[in-house]
């Protein structure tokens, strides 16, 4: 019973991946523009809140759907935070940039069944998405302070760049507690996906030399094998063959005797 579970919440993880990602790029565009466009139609920031709601439903229908399959539930809860708090974090103001780092975390780790060049492209994607969206968070957050100094989106792309890279020049920075609040996360965030990737690119090059050095260590392995048969081969024609000096003494002609 427990393996026939895992094989259907393994299966069900595989159907949905791909949906579930195009749900966080739709739910990141629905994020982004109210604040990119404060000042668009009413009616298009009531389409974004429903593509939140959406995806929100989605993402919970995909949790319980798997917490169904599997065969230990508890194990499950405990071993998958991020999902959890997908699904229980609230769309209010505050906690939307953890909504998207937990959706962006969320579809990273779907991403681990796949390769690693796979998983680097994955996470190089989370990467961008986080600086994006932590742009998008703190010019919300800073656009309206009264001493801040991140008024357009290219001043919070370039904070979120600098951040993320730990280089920090400071001509821009957030001047609010939630503004700094998303400084640490965005830092913190960075490195830990920046670092996978870096390991996952080690880890593929190591991979390579690894087939590499099997590939020769085998053909050295024929190749002696090989040269093992051959002596062996060379040993057993020396055995079979008759003496050469027999068999010349076997066929000489006898001397012819002389007349007087």
């Amino acid at each position: 019973m427990k393996l026939r579970h895992g094989r259907a919440q393994r299966s069900w993880e595989a159907r949905t991946q791909g949906p579930l990602l195009g749900m966080a790029l739709a739910f990141g565009v629905a994020y982004a523009v109210p604040i990119v466009a404060p000042d668009a139609r009413e009616w298009v920031h009531r389409v974004c809140s429903v593509v939140e709601w959406t995806v929100w439903a989605a993402f919970a229908v995909d949790y319980l759907v798997r917490l169904a399959l599997a065969p230990a539930k508890w194990a499950f809860v405990r071993g998958h935070p991020l999902d959890l708090l997908a699904v229980l974090l609230p769309l209010a103001q505050p906690l939307r940039l953890l909504r998207v780092v937990a959706t962006l975390m969320l579809v990273g780790r779907r991403a681990r069944m796949a390769p690693q060049i796979t998983l680097t492209t994955y996470v190089a994607g989370a990467v961008v998405g986080l600086m994006m969206f932590g742009s998008l968070a703190v010019l919300h957050v800073e656009r309206d302070a009264p001493h801040g100094n991140i008024k357009t989106l290219g001043d919070a792309v370039w904070w979120s760049f600098t951040t993320m890279t730990t280089v920090g020049y400071g001509d821009h920075a957030p001047t609010t507690g939630l503004g700094r609040v998303l400084a640490v996360g965005l830092m913190l965030s960075g490195i830990a996906l920046l670092g996978v990737v870096t390991a996952n690119i080690a880890a593929w090059f190591i991979a390579r030399f690894d087939r590499d050095d099997a590939e020769e260590r085998r053909q050295t392995a024929l190749l002696e094998a090989l040269t093992a048969e051959v002596r062996e081969l060379r040993a057993e024609v020396a055995r079979l063959s008759p003496p050469a000096c027999a068999g010349a003494g076997a066929h000489a002609v006898p001397p012819q005797p002389h007349g007087p």
